[in-house]
């Protein structure tokens, strides 16, 4: 649960870092997308965040090799509660009370999910799972394709939840893997599930974040990332709670996706707040 967590603060942070310096380098000239990235990688807080997205990435694929994937979703949906406290300190952005509360909502359900859940389950993933699994890293290429066509709230949506779903795949991809060796990998459904999957939630988030709402993109995301994986390391992958604590690892989890939903609007570092001066 360490690890799930340290991927969170890690993702979060990221975040804040990497907005801040995608809009000093849109401040300090004209061009297109690649002269705006080749400015924003000369920045030090964009490499600093790049590099804080490679260790959530470990940090994410030792969490998932130890606990049930329940637990790690809901621990990385709770990235946009690190987010927004971030941005409170280094956008000087303005939270609510009741954001704030949802910051304290989003702590008190990984705690709760940290007390109840157990080991990792102890199934193997069957040969039907690990093709399951990469038929639904085809159908998010699909959903996006489908949601790029559609119009305000329903693409953002609809590019937000296939890019959770995208971000699903990886997870249970990562349970599905056994066995690293080359040759292993090469004739395994589940590896090539983990990078189109990837590819495909990194491509939507990005398309619905740029061209629709923050808030419902990542609402979608927080959703299609956080119930289907779940319901994956239960049902078919064994994963468990310990003895008699089911219903706190059900409420912790609802608890926290619902506090991370509440700050979906983070799902992309907000602009600064700022203050008109007289004349």
């Amino acid at each position: 649960m360490v690890c799930a967590l340290g991927a969170a603060v890690c993702f979060g942070t990221a975040t804040v870092l990497q907005a801040m310096a995608a809009r000093r380098a849109a401040g300090a000239g004209e061009g297109g997308d690649a002269a705006l990235l080749l400015r924003a990688l000369r920045q030090w807080r964009y490499l600093v965040g790049l590099g804080l997205d490679g260790l959530g990435f470990v940090l994410q694929i030792a969490a998932l090799r130890s606990v049930p994937i329940y637990a790690v979703g809901a621990a990385l949906a709770s990235s946009l509660a690190v987010t927004a406290v971030v941005a409170a300190r280094l956008l000087r952005v303005r939270l609510s009370g009741a954001e704030w509360g949802a910051v304290a909502v989003v702590c008190a359900g990984l705690a709760m999910l940290g007390l109840a859940s157990g080991a990792e389950g102890h199934r193997d993933g069957s040969a039907a799972l690990r093709y399951a699994t990469l038929a639904a890293a085809v159908a998010v290429l699909l959903l996006g394709a489908v949601g790029g066509r559609l119009r305000g709230r329903g693409r953002a949506l609809s590019l937000g939840l296939g890019a959770g779903f995208g971000f699903g795949v990886v997870e249970v991809a990562v349970r599905l893997i056994d066995d690293l060796a080359p040759a292993a990998l090469f004739a395994d459904p589940a590896a090539y599930a983990l990078l189109l999957g990837g590819v495909a939630a990194f491509l939507l988030l990005t398309s619905a974040l740029q061209r629709g709402s923050v808030t419902t993109a990542t609402a979608g995301m927080v959703i299609g990332e956080t119930i289907g994986p779940a319901a994956v390391g239960v049902v078919w992958l064994g994963d468990r709670t310990r003895e008699g604590l089911t219903w706190l690892a059900v409420l912790g989890f609802a608890v926290a996706v619902t506090g991370a939903l509440t700050l979906a609007r983070f799902g992309e570092a907000p602009v600064p707040e700022t203050h008109p001066t007289g004349a």
